[in-house]
């Protein structure tokens, strides 16, 4: 046994002088992923992981998910110099002719049909659009429909084997969730930055006449308009629309369509050419004690009706100037967004509860909604 334990202390002893010697003369090769480059340097790599396997934490397997649906618009238009008929400025200048203005967004492939969601900021006016997809095809687009009121706009494009966005469920979506923004600024190329839910529903933005839009941090600059917000399985939450900024670029306040509105708002255009809502026509005001007193309304919450169009829908329904409507079809009203939210989701023709409060005395009306008139025939 002793002679064992002698032989084991050796092997023990050399073996550490062995150490000694390389940690001291040859360290870099100890070190786990050493190795040398072309030109005889010593580096250290990490060790080659799976590619099947991604990073803790990393999002890659989203973006791989959703980016190819995820397209680049390119719009132009010609435009003359708005003083070109003026016989002065063509003495000094010449005729000056047509110059084309360009312009550049995003857009979302939701049906391997070829249907693409987008901004109508990005193509309003656009005489001719060109999509370019991840794998280098380009295609003209040709709208099929827009809405206005929602900033929303419809293209289609003829191309084969189109790869197609995840519609996810917006409606679940919490304030704190991780989220991707999937876009083209500043024509730069595609690129996914990531950020949070800041907030949801928000409106009275002045930013579209229906808003209920999502927040994020997410970074979202010009270029974007148009593009992706997904969750982290690569599903679409919303459309990029809009950012809060002093200088142009992303100061971390962006907003989103929700999904659900934009289905809404793809099935109207596809099957009628364009979205019917419901109109009953009034003139809404944020109810404020100064209103009510001078209505003479005994309310604290709901929305003020400061005028009814005469022989329109609320006007032959009974509704006055003065009157607070509570709730419409069983939806509360607080205030004048959340008002033209839930009366444009009426079916025109079809008959709907409308509780309202009337001096110090609360009422029902049935009120028949009419078609809202499409925004360009308002103004």
């Amino acid at each position: 046994m002793k002679r064992y334990w002698l032989l084991f202390s050796q092997a023990v002893t050399v073996l550490a002088a062995a150490y000694f010697v390389v940690a001291t003369l040859q360290p870099s090769w100890l070190q786990r992923g050493a190795t040398r480059s072309s030109a005889g340097i010593s580096l250290i790599e990490a060790p080659s992981a799976p590619v099947a396997q991604p990073a803790a934490g990393s999002f890659s397997a989203a973006a791989r998910k959703a980016a190819p649906a995820v397209v680049s618009i390119n719009t132009s238009k010609a435009v003359r110099h708005p003083r070109s008929n003026d016989p002065w400025f063509q003495f000094f200048f010449g005729d000056q002719g047509t110059q084309a203005q360009t312009g550049l967004g995003s857009g979302v492939i939701i049906s391997p049909d070829g249907y693409i969601l987008t901004n109508n900021h990005v193509v309003e006016g656009a005489d001719e659009i060109e999509v370019t997809l991840t794998d280098s095809r380009r295609a003209r687009a040709t709208v099929i429909g827009t809405d206005p009121e929602t900033d929303l706009a419809v293209l289609k494009v003829e191309l084969d084997k189109l790869p197609v966005i995840v519609l996810g469920d917006s409606d679940q979506l919490a304030v704190g969730d991780q989220v991707l923004a999937i876009g083209n600024p500043f024509g730069v190329g595609q690129t996914v930055t990531s950020g949070i839910v800041s907030a949801l529903g928000r409106s009275q933005l002045g930013i579209n006449t229906f808003e209920n839009f999502i927040q994020t941090d997410a970074a979202i600059n010009p270029g974007n308009s148009g593009g992706a917000l997904v969750d982290v399985n690569g599903n679409l939450m919303g459309v990029n629309t809009a950012i809060y900024s002093r200088s142009g670029g992303s100061m971390g306040i962006g907003f989103a369509i929700p999904v659900s509105t934009a289905k809404l708002v793809l099935d109207g255009i596809v099957r009628d050419g364009q979205v019917t809502r419901g109109w009953i026509g009034v003139e809404p005001n944020e109810l404020s004690p100064e209103l009510a007193q001078t209505f003479g309304v005994q309310a604290t919450e709901g929305v003020i009706i400061t005028g009814v169009l005469q022989g329109g829908p609320a006007a032959q329904a009974g509704v006055r100037p003065g009157d607070v409507i509570l709730r419409v079809d069983g939806k509360a009203t607080n205030n004048v967004s959340q008002l033209l939210t839930a009366v444009a989701a009426l079916k025109p023709g079809t008959a709907a509860p409308f509780d309202l409060q009337r001096g110090d005395a609360r009422m029902e009306v049935s009120v028949v909604p009419g078609t809202r008139p499409r925004l360009q025939q308002r103004r």
